[in-house]
């Protein structure tokens, strides 16, 4: 399908040929939320920790003796039980990271790109490039172009300029193609990528 390629000065440069089995492809919500879980799973720390009762900085003298108080007996101040003991099936260190075959992420990201396209929320951009890295100059460019919340995808590595412009501005992101993913696509309004992007995608998903 064709599709028009702008340039940052809100001008239609030319137009660039998608392909159907990366841009049409079929819309699974159910690939798309494994894949996102995934992904949220993958980046979680895992660094909750609780402390045992052989982890906890308790003295192992028995706390009164074993007769006599009326109270129930106790060997240890250490237990579950005890205030200031040690936790019962408490949370650890652990990796939460899942497995997901290739193939189911290339069809999410397949479909998180046909989504936006399916929407009108891509855009193909000529090429992501400024003179100098000003947020001030990027800022009044996006202004022009009312993009709201734009994800900008390049190709192999974006310019040095764009970046640096693109840092400060907030709900802006920009990405090489090699990290093109489907949490970050679907939760930006507006998915922008370079012709380069575009050649990328196409030779890594088609």
């Amino acid at each position: 399908m064709q599709w028009d390629v702008v340039n940052l000065a809100s001008e239609t440069v030319g137009t660039v040929d998608l392909a159907d089995s990366v841009f049409g492809a079929e819309l699974r919500p159910d690939i798309l939320a494994r894949c996102v879980n995934w992904q949220l799973a993958k980046r979680r720390a895992g660094t909750h920790a609780t402390k045992t009762r052989g982890e906890v900085a308790r003295t192992g003298k028995k706390p009164y003796k074993q007769k006599g108080t009326g109270r129930a007996r106790q060997g240890s101040s250490k237990g579950p039980h005890m205030r200031g003991g040690g936790i019962v099936f408490g949370p650890q260190p652990r990796d939460h990271a899942t497995e997901l075959p290739v193939k189911v992420r290339r069809l999410a990201l397949r479909s998180a790109l046909s989504a936006k396209r399916a929407e009108g929320a891509l855009v193909v951009l000529d090429a992501a490039e400024l003179d100098e890295g000003k947020t001030k100059v990027l800022a009044a460019k996006l202004g022009q172009l009312g993009w709201r919340k734009p994800l900008i995808i390049d190709g192999e590595r974006p310019q040095e300029n764009f970046a640096r412009a693109a840092r400060n501005l907030a709900e802006v992101d920009v990405l090489p193609s090699i990290g093109a993913n489907v949490y970050d696509i679907l939760r930006h309004e507006t998915l922008v990528l370079t012709r380069a992007a575009v050649d990328r995608l196409t030779e890594r998903l088609a």
